[in-house]
């Protein structure tokens, strides 16, 4: 997921995306640990799509705006 796609979403859009995204990681590292996980760079995508999340709602919060 893209930044952009990110600021075009509400904080609630967001947070709820965040949530989706850490239960998919959770599956993921389960099947990961039984030897099943048929791509692994799945695992980094989504922590780099969790945590770009998480910096957008932060730049919100403390109302930073980077003129894009």
């Amino acid at each position: 997921m893209k930044v952009e796609e990110i600021r075009k979403l509400t904080d609630e859009e967001i947070i709820k995306k965040i949530s989706e995204t850490k239960e998919e990681l959770f599956s993921l590292r389960l099947k990961q640990a039984t030897g099943s996980l048929e791509k692994p760079s799945k695992l980094n995508s989504l922590r780099k799509d969790v945590a770009r999340m998480k910096t957008v709602l932060n730049e919100r919060k403390r109302g930073v705006n980077d003129g894009k």
